[in-house]
């Protein structure tokens, strides 16, 4: 659970303990039960969680992935250049955050899409400022094509974005609800942890994140609870301070 060690940084008082969150989303959230692509009703029910999110008083940024379209790694796998795999993949984060983009706006929320990559017929240009001034207007936003750079994960560029929105912590939304000792889809003794320290967290390389996003997350102090965010009202759950997940922190776990 939230403390005051981890709270809004701005001092800004709101429903929530959270002033401004940072959501790291992989693709694979978007396909549902499908094998592939986007799924209309998962896609809505997230959109509808997102906006209930938002009118709970956060400021609500989003980091989606590509994964459920083309994996960059996956294409280097079968002999692809990793750049041009990579560029592949970010395209794909694309499509799926105009996807998101017009869920939510069904909803009548306002959102922008904020790309990495020129695609100014589509999304903005990625420009720090202007990010942060559609949050002070109480839009959603979500960044599209990573940091816009190859060999750089959608993990790296939620961490990255995170820190230049200046917001208080990232959430990492999986379909597993937080991180255990090991997968727990195959191992049925796994154990969950509720809270862990970074270095706990690479040196037992239980895949939070990768490494780089983890170290920038360390070296910034800024905290990731990593919840299960198919799971109906964990969401909100994560933002008002409730404990959720798992929560990893720079702070030894008998501070957190």
């Amino acid at each position: 659970m939230a403390d005051s060690s981890v709270s809004s940084k701005t001092g800004t008082t709101s429903k929530a303990p959270y002033k401004r969150v940072l959501l790291k989303l992989s693709g694979e959230v978007l396909m549902g039960d499908t094998s592939y692509g986007i799924d209309p009703e998962t896609i809505s029910r997230l959109a509808a969680e997102l906006i209930e999110v938002r009118k709970s008083g956060v400021e609500l940024a989003i980091v989606i992935g590509g994964g459920n379209i083309f994996r960059g790694m996956m294409g280097t796998a079968s002999g692809m250049d990793r750049a041009s795999a990579d560029y592949m993949g970010m395209m794909a984060t694309v499509m799926n955050a105009i996807a998101l983009q017009d869920a939510i706006e069904r909803h009548g929320e306002p959102v922008r899409v904020i790309s990495a990559l020129h695609v100014r017929e589509i999304a903005e240009p990625y420009i720090r400022r202007r990010a942060v001034r559609h949050l002070e207007k109480g839009r959603i936003i979500i960044f599209a094509a990573g940091t816009g750079n190859p060999y750089f994960t959608t993990d790296t560029a939620a961490t990255l974005r995170a820190m230049e929105i200046q917001a208080d912590v990232v959430l990492k939304g999986t379909k597993v609800d937080g991180v255990y000792t090991s997968d727990p889809m195959r191992d049925p003794e796994a154990m969950r942890y509720d809270t862990l320290t970074f270095t706990e967290a690479l040196n037992r390389q239980l895949g939070v994140m990768d490494a780089t996003a983890m170290s920038l997350c360390r070296d910034n102090q800024m905290p990731i609870i990593v919840f299960n965010v198919t799971a109906q009202g964990q969401m909100l759950k994560a933002v008002s301070g409730e404990s959720v997940g798992t929560l990893v922190w720079e702070a030894e776990k008998s501070d957190v």
